[in-house]
């Protein structure tokens, strides 16, 4: 007598499990995706401050596609005049300054005030080194899930002049989305703080106590442009160096000249992590914009960033055309040539080009 053994680990056919998506359903979900909103719809919902649709236009606005670009610029022209409703905050200082705490920290203030803001950042070095500034949303996670603020990271990008005009941009859309508060955030190195110093009304500079200029990478420049310093992380054992710090800075701000409005910038002591003094530094903001205002420095500033940025815009444009005309490609690898072999000077050879 033959018997088969059967495998303890023979397995059934089990019930096929039905389509958690009927065809039907996903044909249409795959329609609704290709979809995209037209130009009036994507204004009227930036105007009735949908976030989802101020997200997907500054997406376009990043977006290198020529199609893309068109209907961001559509777009930009239809909420301009629903724009410069705002008050435009720049915050820099070096990575460590506490940065993020402190935004958070007084993007929280200005929610409880019944203000809107919206953080902005500008950090061209992002896509090279993974660290951007606002790159990590979790820095900030009680603004960010906070219904009256929005927070964008900052868009990829090698070139300042790219980024600091696709953030422009974003600006302008934020504030038709209704957004009264614009903060742009920067790395308190390099060339991003004239950036931004150049598209907001009011620029903050974070320090830390007990370190020096050298430490902290901050240039002697920077100081020049900030209204206000702002001496972070002011409590414990770092309480009395602050104080000591606040006066030390208000002793070296007086030998700066004196700003074209007449402000002399403040220094100011917080704990952004303890919320202290976040309440005084936004009411000095705000006694400084209402007399830039009065004196009617405020629009006059405006005015001379737009002035500014167009001319930056058409620099960087004519540069762009240039460095990607086929014939000056050509031409200059035979003046690079030259230059090594010795037979002309940098001077000629750029004259030739640009004769080119």
């Amino acid at each position: 007598m033959t018997s088969k053994n059967k495998s303890a680990l023979s397995e059934k056919d089990g019930v096929s499990q039905p389509e958690t998506t009927s065809k039907s359903s996903a044909q249409k979900i795959k329609r609704n995706r290709r979809k995209q909103p037209s130009i009036n719809e994507f204004v009227e919902k930036i105007l009735g401050g949908d976030i989802t649709f101020l997200s997907r236009a500054i997406t376009l606005i990043e977006s290198t596609n020529v199609k893309h670009q068109e209907k961001a610029n559509q777009i930009l022209d239809a909420c301009l005049p629903h724009a410069n409703k705002s008050v435009r905050i720049g915050i820099t200082g070096v990575p460590g300054v506490g940065k993020s705490t402190f935004i958070e920290s007084f993007g929280k203030h200005l929610t409880s005030l019944g203000k809107k803001v919206a953080v902005l950042a500008v950090d061209p070095s992002s896509s090279v080194n993974k660290g951007s500034i606002l790159g990590d949303k979790t820095r900030m996670e009680q603004l960010v899930t906070d219904a009256n603020a929005f927070i964008r990271p900052s868009p990829s990008g090698t070139s300042l002049g790219g980024v600091a005009q696709k953030t422009r941009e974003s600006i302008i859309l934020c504030e038709a989305a209704g957004f009264d508060t614009i903060v742009i955030e920067t790395v308190g190195v390099g060339q991003s703080e004239t950036a931004v110093h150049s598209m907001v009304d009011f620029f903050l500079l974070l320090k830390l106590a007990g370190a020096g200029d050298e430490l902290q990478g901050i240039k002697r420049g920077i100081i020049e442009m900030a209204d206000a310093i702002v001496i972070n992380k002011a409590d414990g054992d770092n309480a009395k160096p602050a104080k000591i710090a606040k006066v030390e800075f208000n002793r070296a701000l007086h030998l700066y000249p004196p700003k074209d409005n007449g402000w002399q910038p403040k220094v100011m002591v917080a704990s952004a992590l303890h919320h202290k003094g976040i309440d005084a530094i936004y009411a000095m903001i705000s006694d400084y914009i209402n007399n830039a205002k009065q004196r009617n420095f405020f629009n006059e500033k405006r005015k001379n960033q737009n002035e500014y940025w167009l001319l930056e815009t058409i620099n960087q444009q004519l540069k762009n055309n240039f460095y990607n005309n086929p014939a000056i490609k050509d031409q200059l690898k035979i003046e690079i040539e030259n230059l090594e072999k010795g037979t002309t000077t940098p001077f000629n050879a750029a004259k030739r080009l640009l004769d080119t």
